[in-house]
């Protein structure tokens, strides 16, 4: 009878070897990003080249036979401004690099996708991934829906890993169910509000219509307002080299369809109970080469150009397409 113990665990041991356990898929899938170039930004004005205080560089329509490629929700584009990151709403990440044929993006490479996984290390596949920002080897998500952040370790060579929650201020979960946080960048050191998170709404709006935004972290945690105009809603934000922020934005209405806009606001401009504004960068719609306008990153290339590169969410829908548009930033 003493002999029985080692007996069971003998034989649920090899039924382990027969029945193995569930594995966390966390593999890489390399994939095949198909790439067609946009010859101009404006098909019926091919020769113009500057939009605003944009100047369009080129662009690409993505496809790809991978079931999970769409629904592209958010961008980070690494400082060599080739490799990016980019991750879906339905929690999918995809990175690979950009091919360049005189500054002008002309396919991807080396493409790779994983899943999101949870502080589990398990698939997320509910979690509506909306946003990311960026400091140094930390990655910030944003979720919409159940509106919480989540950090991952991110060494810029292979996906993010190792999620962790974040605390954030209790306005968040007051958010709208589908309208949480779409936009999120990270202050550096050199600038004002160093170390803060700040995170923009899609539209969460203000007593007076304004659209919540949030100071996580940093020397001023707390909330301010980005203002609403002509009924546009943020869909990301990116830094720039001097510490403003651009915030991409888009609307649509059956008279005009699919519109976008970027504005620039000033950083010094932000503070807790703050209704911060900025002038419009660019203003375009469907005569331009946009879709469902929803990524922004933001590098400098070799020759110093600060380099905006946009994204478009297909809904993973047959009439809407996933685009990359790079434009350099002029600032006269």
């Amino acid at each position: 009878m003493a002999r029985l113990p080692v007996l069971l665990i003998l034989f649920f041991s090899l039924l382990s070897f027969a029945y193995p356990q569930k594995q966390i898929p966390d593999q890489a899938v390399a994939i095949t990003i198909n790439a067609t170039p946009i010859p101009a930004f404006q098909p019926d004005n091919p020769a113009q080249l500057r939009f605003g205080s944009l100047e369009f560089r080129g662009g690409l329509v993505l496809t790809s036979t991978h079931k999970s490629f769409g629904g592209i929700s958010a961008l980070y584009v690494q400082p060599d401004g080739e490799h990016f990151l980019v991750v879906s709403d339905r929690a999918t990440w995809f990175r690979g690099r950009i091919v360049y044929e005189n500054d002008r993006p002309v396919g991807i490479a080396d493409a790779y996708s994983a899943p999101v996984l949870d502080g589990d290390g398990q698939p997320a596949p509910r979690w509506d991934t909306e946003s990311i920002a960026v400091n140094g080897n930390t990655l910030y998500v944003g979720l919409e829906r159940i509106h919480s952040i989540f950090s991952f370790d991110y060494d810029g060579k292979t996906f993010p890993a190792n999620a962790r929650p974040v605390a954030g201020p209790p306005e968040l979960k007051d958010l709208p169910f589908n309208q949480g946080l779409e936009a999120m960048v990270f202050v550096p050191k050199k600038y004002n509000l160093a170390g803060t998170l700040i995170g923009f709404s899609e539209k969460g709006l203000t007593e007076a219509g304004n659209m919540k935004a949030f100071l996580i972290g940093g020397p001023t945690p707390g909330v301010f307002a980005v203002k609403r105009t002509d009924g546009y809603d943020i869909s990301d934000a990116a830094i720039l080299p001097n510490g403003d922020i651009l915030i991409l934005e888009r609307q649509y209405a059956l008279q005009r369809g699919v519109t976008m806009r970027i504005r620039r606001i000033r950083l010094e401009d932000i503070k807790p109970g703050a209704l911060v504004d900025g002038p419009t960068v660019v203003e375009t719609d469907v005569n331009s080469q946009i879709d469902n306008m929803e990524a922004m990153s933001v590098h400098r290339n070799r020759s110093g150009e600060t380099v905006l590169t946009l994204m478009s969410d297909d809904n993973f829908s047959p009439i809407q397409r996933t685009l990359l548009l790079q434009f350099v930033l002029k600032e006269n």
